[in-house]
Formats: structure tokens, sequence, C-alpha cells
């Protein structure tokens, strides 16, 4: 069901809320899910929730075709007709920034504005951006011109305080609100962690070079050259940027077969098994927002290995609950690429001292329970909305 309507809505804020949500899951999607679903959001404002995904799955984003376009066109009067029966007080989406999504968002947002500015001239637009790549397009002059328009007179959410860089060209200061996300808890009574004797470094990521994965293949042939001992397990499922048979190529060109274990997609409590039996996490993309498994290894008391890009040293404390890849400056351009000699001293360190993995992963766990938790999401959202609206 793409539209709901929910009870007991006197005096309440109305709020349309134009959002992705699963399937296919990812970032944006599953924090849409977590509002739709939230008790809190649901009693404050008199929400009607749209769902813009178009995607049947991960591999199928950006991808065009007929049924596509018409199923997009059948979402824009979904929306247009909300706007103008429901003048909403805020007009919530989560579009994309860059690439063919933001093409389709944009012209989503550009309708929405010409009814709201017709037939709901005191509705306030607020984007939520759950992805970054402003700053890395906005030399592209059609992207340049769509920009202005795009972030002309609305509130813009961000995941961190670090990612205002990527649209600080476009937007004020004053018009930036920050509200990291939150996850649910599936780990509420955390037992103090034993490390394993063969540590177990975790990639829990699609299999995807974007994220980092042949550089990081590299980083674990020079730990296996200076004899580390340790076992590199991938969760994940593979996607179109490399097939199975590649990445297992990949894996025996560098005589990694031995300590390199595929796993595949997991979820659920499988999921959690894997988390739960880690020693260390590492996500070494190339370009994040603010990704929601580092999170989940931070909740399982696991100390990370990531890029110092877009939002995610708000996520990490460089050499307290983790160690960043890159330079202690956020990384806006999606031109970044890890150093594999970097990446292995980083691992090395945690590899060789396991009460530094303890020490780093208690911190972790510290601070998501202090920052990114949902009900400290959902708390902070609600506020951010009603400061909007009054």
């Amino acid at each position: 069901m793409s539209e709901i309507n929910h009870t007991d809505k006197k005096n309440k804020p109305s709020v349309l809320f134009v959002m992705h949500m699963p399937p296919p899951i990812h970032g944006a999607s599953a924090m849409g899910q977590y509002i739709r679903e939230s008790e809190l959001i649901n009693s404050t404002f008199d929400c009607r929730y749209i769902d813009i995904t178009t995607a049947k799955n991960l591999e199928d984003i950006g991808k065009a075709d007929f049924n596509k376009i018409g199923l997009f066109f059948k979402k824009v009067m979904q929306v247009i007709r909300a706007i103008y029966k429901k003048k909403p007080s805020i007009i919530y989406m989560t579009p994309c920034t860059t690439g063919g999504p933001f093409f389709k968002d944009n012209l989503m947002l550009t309708f929405a504005k010409l009814v709201a500015l017709l037939f709901s001239k005191k509705s306030r637009f607020v984007i939520h951006l759950h992805n970054k790549g402003v700053k890395t397009m906005q030399g592209d002059w059609k992207y340049e011109m769509m920009y202005r328009f795009y972030f002309y007179q609305l509130k813009v959410i961000l995941l961190g305080e670090s990612l205002f860089q990527d649209v600080s060209k476009y937007v004020k200061r004053e018009d930036v609100l920050i509200c990291p996300n939150g996850i649910p808890d599936t780990n509420l009574q955390p037992v103090e962690k034993v490390s394993n004797a063969v540590p177990h470094v975790l990639w829990l990521s699609h299999i995807m070079r974007t994220k980092g994965l042949i550089e990081y293949l590299d980083a674990l042939r020079l730990l296996k050259e200076r004899g580390l001992q340790f076992v590199a397990d991938f969760v994940g499922g593979i996607t179109g940027e490399i097939t199975q048979p590649e990445f297992e190529d990949e894996i025996e060109m560098r005589g990694l077969s031995d300590i390199v274990e595929y796993h595949g997609n997991k979820f659920g409590r499988k999921k959690e098994e894997y988390l739960r039996n880690s020693d260390i996490f590492v996500l070494p993309s190339y370009t994040e927002a603010f990704p929601l498994t580092i999170l989940e290894a931070m909740q399982y008391s696991l100390p990370v290995v990531a890029s110092n890009v877009g939002g995610i040293s708000t996520q990490v404390e460089d050499g307290k609950s983790g160690f960043l890849l890159g330079g202690e400056t956020p990384i806006m351009e999606n031109t970044f690429r890890p150093d594999p000699n970097e990446m292995a001293s980083k691992l090395e360190q945690l590899i060789r001292n396991p009460q530094l993995r303890l020490q780093m992963g208690q911190e972790g766990r510290r601070r998501y329970e202090e920052h990114f938790t949902l009900p400290v999401f959902e708390e902070k959202f609600k506020n951010i909305l009603l400061s909007i609206i009054q």
C-alpha cells in the first residue's frame, strides 16, 4: 500500500511523507520504514505516507523502463492530490542528489513545489538527504542549474555536521538541521565480548567495487604476507558491479582462498550471528553518507575500520572507537580511493592487540547507546519537525 491515513488527527500538525520505503532495502528506505512504523511520530503528527520507490531491487535502481516511468507518474499524481486535498503543514521528501534517481526525484519535487505554490502556500518543504554527491557534481552546468532550484526555499535535514560541506554552495547553515540515523537494538543485553583466538574481520555489505572491495583484498594480501593469522568473512549480496566468479578470481589471484570465506546474503538472526562472532568490522567505501551497517557494528561492540567519507566521522571517533582511512578531514568527493597500505596498517593494529579491539568496541557501543538508537532518532526527528512548523 503506497498511501496511508492515520486516525485520531484532531489538533495535530499534518505531515505528508513522500519517501522511499522497502523493498529494496537501503539506508533511506530502512529509515522510511522506521518513521512509518513509529508510534511517537504517528501520535504527534497527522501523517500521510506515499512510497515513491519504483525500483524492485538494488540492481534495478537507476534503470528506466516504461513500467517504471508509468509508476513514477502515478506516484506524482498521488503527491499532487495529497497536497491539494490535505494542504499539509510539512511536505517531507527523501530525494537523491545525483545520477538518474536525482532527475526523477527533482521532477517529483518540482511538481510538488508548483502545486504547493498554487494550492498550499503555508506548506513548508523539508528534504532529508540520506546520500551525498552534490559537491562532486556541482561543476556540471546541468546539475548547477537544477541544484539552485532543488534547494530553493526549503529546510534540509542532514545526517551529520560534516555533510554540510556537500551542500554548502546552495544551502545556508540556518536552513540545515542535523539528525543522525538510529537503528533498533537487536543486541539489548550485550555481554562482555570475548576475542576469537583467530580474529574474524567482517565485511557486511554488498559485494561491490565501489565499497572498496579490490583495495580491501589488496590489504588482506599484505596482512597475510606479514604472517598474521585471521579470517576475513564476507557477508553480502552479489551485485551487477562484480559477478561471483569474478569475485572468486580476485580472491584466488591474491592467494587468499584459505583465509577469505564468502557467506552470501544474510538477514535477521543469521546476520546477527556474524556480528556477534566477529572481532573487527571494515567498510573501506569510495563514498558513503551515513551507513547503517556501521551502527550495527557499534551495537555489537565491534571496532570499525572505515573510509572517512561523508558522515562516517559522526559515527566513528578516530582512534577511540575505530580507525578512519583517508585523513582527518571528511571527504565529500566521490573520487576517493582507500590506500591498501593504510588499511592493512590499521587492521594489523587491531588483529595483533585483542585488548585494543575490546576497548574500541566498548567505546563504539557506548556511542551507539548515547547517539544512534532508534528512540534517540525518533525524539530528535519529532522535535525537528515541530521546530519547522513553529
